[in-house]
C-alpha cells in the first residue's frame, strides 16, 4: 500500500507527479450529477479553465482513439482520469470507460473523481476495475455545515434537501472511502474551502478521512460563483493556515491547477486539449473547485 502511494507520488500529477513532467488526460464522459453543489456551475464550453467543464461530452468507446491520439502527441502521459463533467458513479460509462483503458493501455494509471454519494454501494465495482487513484470530494462531515454546500441530493430517484440530505451524503462516503482504502486503492480527498461556512470544519474533515484510510487531503480555494458567488474567496494565509491544522492528520496537497474536466498534458507546461478534443480557442478569466 505504501509502495503503490510512492509510486503514485512519482507519476500522477494529482499526488505531486506533476515534478516529474507526468502527464494526465481526463476523459469526459460522465455527463449527469446527482448532488446540487452551492458553488458548482457546470457547463459546455471551449474557454474556461477549470472542473465542471467540457468541450463535449464522450461515449467510452471513442476513448480509445482519443487516448491514442493523446499519448502519440504527449508520450508524458502517464494518468487517464474521468473526472466530470458530472459524477463518474451517477451513470455507468466512467466504468465501462476504464474497463477499455485497462484492456487497451494497461500500462496507465487508472484515475477517478466522484462526490461520493454513491460510492458505498458500488465500491466494488470500483474495485474490480481497477481504479489506481480515487479522489472523493468532502465538503463537510457535519450534515448542518454540509447543508449550506450543497443545496440537495439526487438518491434512487427521489430529491432530498436540507440536512437529510447531507446526512445520506456524508454517510455514504464515509463508508465508501473506508471500503475502496482498505481494498488498496489510494484515495485523495478534495475540500472546497468557504471560510465562512467550512473554514473552522477543515481539521475535523482531514482527522475523519485520515482515520478512515484516506493517504492525501487537497483543500482547494472557493471561487465564487452560483449560490454562493456572495461568498469571499479564502486569501492565501487563510489557505496556508487550514492546510496547516490538516497537516496534523493527513498528507496535504499544494499543487492543484483547477483542470477543466478534458484537461489533456502536463499541468502547468503543456496543454493539448485543443488539439485532441477540437476545442475553439477562446478567452474567458475563470476558475472553480476541484
Amino acid at each position: 500500500m505504501g509502495n503503490r502511494y510512492q509510486q503514485l507520488q512519482e507519476s500522477h500529477p494529482c499526488f505531486g507527479g506533476h515534478k516529474n513532467n507526468a502527464g494526465r488526460i481526463h476523459l469526459p464522459v460522465s455527463p449527469g450529477c446527482n448532488i446540487a453543489c452551492r458553488f458548482c456551475d457546470r457547463t459546455i464550453n471551449d474557454v474556461e479553465q477549470r472542473p465542471g467543464v467540457t468541450s463535449k461530452v464522450l461515449q467510452p468507446e471513442e476513448c480509445k482513439d482519443i487516448l491514442k491520439k493523446a499519448l502519440e502527441l504527449c508520450p508524458d502521459i502517464r494518468v487517464a482520469g474521468i473526472a466530470g463533467p458530472g459524477d463518474t458513479l451517477a451513470t455507468d460509462y466512467a466504468l465501462e470507460t476504464f474497463k477499455i483503458v485497462k484492456q487497451e493501455f494497461p500500462d496507465l494509471i487508472k484515475c477517478m473523481s466522484t462526490n461520493g454519494l454513491l460510492l458505498s454501494e458500488r465500491a466494488e465495482d470500483v474495485i474490480s476495475v481497477g481504479i489506481d487513484s480515487l479522489t472523493v470530494t468532502v465538503n463537510a462531515v457535519d450534515p448542518e455545515i454540509e447543508e449550506k454546500l450543497n443545496a440537495f441530493i439526487i438518491y434512487h430517484g427521489e430529491k432530498i434537501t436540507g440536512v437529510e440530505g447531507a446526512k445520506i451524503l456524508i454517510k455514504n462516503q464515509l463508508e465508501g472511502i473506508k471500503k475502496v482504502a482498505d481494498a488498496g486503492i489510494t484515495v485523495k480527498v478534495n475540500t472546497v474551502l468557504v471560510p465562512e461556512i467550512n473554514g473552522d470544519h477543515i481539521e475535523e474533515i482531514a482527522k475523519t478521512v485520515s482515520e478512515l484510510g484516506a493517504k492525501i487531503y487537497n483543500i482547494i480555494p472557493l471561487i465564487p460563483q452560483h449560490e454562493l458567488k456572495d461568498c469571499q474567496a479564502p486569501t492565501c494565509a487563510q489557505i496556508e493556515e487550514v492546510r496547516t491544522k490538516a497537516s496534523k492528520y493527513i498528507d496535504v496537497f499544494r499543487h492543484c491547477q483547477h483542470c477543466r474536466a478534458d484537461a489533456v498534458g502536463v499541468p502547468g507546461k503543456s496543454e493539448y486539449g485543443d488539439q485532441i478534443y477540437q476545442r475553439k480557442l477562446g478567452v474567458k478569466e475563470t476558475f472553480s473547485h476541484g
